[in-house]
């Protein structure tokens, strides 16, 4: 409903600068008033328009004011201050709307979206900076399924990279086991935990002798090649470790739809189908002299043609190299191939095969080189959005700069870098999992994880300390549960309280994770905003009511001039800050999409589970005698309760019975 008024008052304020000054603005800004006697919606275009009109801002705004007129849902428009507008709705009509439930206005469909999240090498367990990737994925699918859209859910394997050779290497060189011993071991129970230490061993085993690293180097050939020993080693570890990789995420909720691997990518020749492509379009060239001698280059993002400069026009620092003197393409070679699919662009297709399905009964796909012919349709879409962290927006840029040189601006302008940064450890984090800390390291906000040291956080642990903390708050609460029930209820606020975490912090910062912090039930975390929906659950019970029909049946409960009597007037301001804030669900998610930014929709939910525990606690409502004022009060925390639980849905957050 807000973001729909909205709307409707931006189209009537253009329509008017339109007829009136000829203007044609395809964005007004509006913003929202401090505090809600002020008004519902706040207008500061005149100061924009007043060096065009030559004219007092206060003056274009009079002009506004007396010239737009009437507009439905809104009661008036107000001058304020030096030239501000403020708009006011009518709080009966919107209150009446916003009761009945009326579902989000779906977006038009305007093609399928593509969201690639997680992508984690499948060579050693998931940790908690992996977490925070496919959490914001995860959630960002959730917003635009919210929003109407189609979306299709990735989660690119690299299967054939340096990561798993280091793994491959560690079995074979260090540990002497044969494919029969690696396949036994890939059986075991959180195998991905046996392969987090041999990575680490690996990569201490090249810093003894230098001269180790030639055999990573013949692992890794023989890995991409396909079709020996080693490479079946490869897939063998690869597939066991994503097999765990999709049960840690599954406990969060987490669903993928296909999973492209590289190895398709190259044995299917996805590559050479674009080194052809990029060649003809001369976005490639080939070095003959330099340090880049032998390979084939195209111009780093963000860096212009040098007149003076032989063959590509671009210095050796301003090149990106592509392909490798020894004829390997690199990774962001392989990325132009892949992406060129999603878009539709290579005329050429994986073969696809089911690969794990979850207990709802979805299943997961995974790429091969000849599968069923049955399988869903992927790829060819409208929109890409690439959950990856900030320090690989060099390579996402590379690839957005070869699709612009090949000529498909349109795809360019619709992929999306969703950048985020690192998750790191507090110094009382990293000490309490038991590493040792230099005195310097103690007193740095934060240490940076490392997969190649081992230093970090599991995923799996992570998230059975939060539900082995959960429980015990549970169990001594509700003694009278089952431990099934118990168990349950502790997942579910140990899991509300992991994404809620990772999703508070705006994208761009880098979290320091604290187990205290991220464990607490107060303040901003997932359990306060949980036990704010259990608390409103308990009052319909004690009241005798369903809180699910109440929800449903306001309008049975609540008259029209009921609404109206208790939300106008400047005495009911306070009401009507919780019914304002409950409406804006919709226009925050709208928010979120737009800016590629969930953290706004978890501030959303922080705030208005703080109004409402202001009012729980202000207003008496069970024991209120006016039976009128009950129903209403009622009412009002219906619509609460129902804003909490469909935005927690899309941050992926259930709510317990009890707390």
């Amino acid at each position: 409903m807000y973001r729909h008024l909205e709307r409707r008052l931006a189209d009537r304020i253009r329509d008017f600068l339109h007829r009136t000054y000829a203007l044609v603005l395809p964005r007004i800004v509006i913003e929202q008033p401090p505090r809600v006697e002020l008004g519902e919606y706040a207008l500061p275009l005149a100061f924009d328009l007043a060096k065009k009109l030559r004219k007092a801002p206060r003056k274009i705004a009079e002009e506004i004011v007396s010239g737009t007129g009437p507009i439905e849902g809104f009661e008036k428009l107000e001058l304020a201050g030096a030239g501000y507008i403020n708009a006011r709705i009518h709080r009966d009509q919107f209150a009446i709307a916003l009761a009945a439930g009326e579902a989000p206005h779906a977006a038009a469909a305007t093609g399928k979206i593509l969201v690639e999240h997680s992508s984690i090498n499948p060579n050693k367990a998931a940790h908690v900076g992996h977490l925070r990737n496919a959490i914001l994925g995860d959630t960002f699918v959730r917003l635009l399924r919210f929003a109407g859209r189609e979306v299709d859910i990735q989660n690119y394997i690299d299967n054939t990279g340096v990561q798993v050779a280091d793994v491959v290497v560690g079995f074979l060189y260090l540990e002497k086991k044969s494919r029969a011993e690696i396949e036994v071991l890939t059986t075991q129970p959180r195998f991905d935990y046996y392969c987090w230490d041999l990575y680490a061993r690996a990569s201490l085993w090249y810093a003894e002798d230098k001269q180790n690293l030639q055999v990573r180097h013949e692992v890794l050939h023989a890995i991409e090649e396909g079709g020996n020993e080693t490479a079946v080693i490869a897939d063998l570890i690869s597939i066991a470790v994503l097999r765990r990789h999709l049960e840690t995420m599954d406990r969060l909720d987490i669903e993928y739809d296909f999973l492209p691997r590289e190895s398709e990518i190259l044995h299917l020749h996805f590559w050479d189908a674009a080194f052809t492509k990029l060649k003809e379009a001369s976005v490639l060239t080939f070095e003959n002299e330099g340090k880049n001698k032998g390979c084939w280059v195209m111009r780093r993002a963000g860096t212009s043609k040098d007149e003076t400069t032989e063959g590509t026009g671009v210095s050796e620092d301003d090149q990106k190299v592509i392909v490798r003197s020894n004829g390997t393409v690199g990774y962001v070679g392989k990325d132009i191939a892949y992406h060129m699919w999603k878009f539709g662009l290579l005329g050429k297709d994986f073969g696809y095969r089911k690969f794990y399905r979850y207990p709802n009964g979805h299943d997961c796909w995974i790429s091969t080189t000849v599968g069923a012919l049955d399988h869903p349709h992927f790829g060819d879409v409208a929109e890409i959005y690439n959950v990856i962290d900030a320090r690989q927006s060099e390579a996402q840029n590379t690839v957005i700069e070869a699709l612009r040189a090949l000529g498909y601006n349109e795809q360019a302008d619709h992929y999306t870098h969703f950048s985020y940064e690192m998750v790191a450890l507090t110094p009382g984090c990293a000490a309490e999992l038991g590493y040792q800390l230099s005195e310097e390291d103690k007193a740095r906000p934060y240490i940076e994880v490392s997969g190649r040291k081992g230093f970090g956080v599991k995923a799996d642990d992570l998230i059975d300390t939060l539900i082995a903390s959960a429980k015990k708050e549970v169990d001594t609460r509700h003694p009278q549960l089952t431990d099934a029930e118990r168990a349950t209820i502790a997942t579910q606020i140990a899991t509300g309280a992991l994404r809620y975490f990772m999703l508070k912090f705006t994208k761009s910062s880098v979290i320091a994770f604290d187990f205290k912090e991220a464990l607490s039930f107060e303040g901003e975390t997932g359990p306060y905003a949980q036990y704010a929906v259990v608390r409103a659950t308990n009052i319909f019970r004690k009241g005798g009511f369903d809180p699910d029909d109440f929800s449903r049946e306001i309008a049975h409960y609540v008259s029209a001039a009921d609404l109206s009597k208790f939300l106008t007037g400047e005495a009911n301001n306070d009401f009507w800050e919780l019914w304002l804030a409950s409406s804006k669900t919709s226009y925050v998610i709208d928010q979120c999409i737009a800016t590629t930014e969930p953290a706004h929709l978890a501030k959303h939910v922080f705030q208005l589970a703080q109004l409402f525990n202001t009012f729980y606690h202000r207003y008496p409502i069970l024991t209120e005698t006016d039976e009128s004022r009950k129903k209403f009060l009622l009412a009002t925390i219906a619509v609460v309760r129902r804003e909490l639980v469909r935005s927690l849905a899309v941050m992926g957050i259930t709510v317990p019975p009890v707390m």
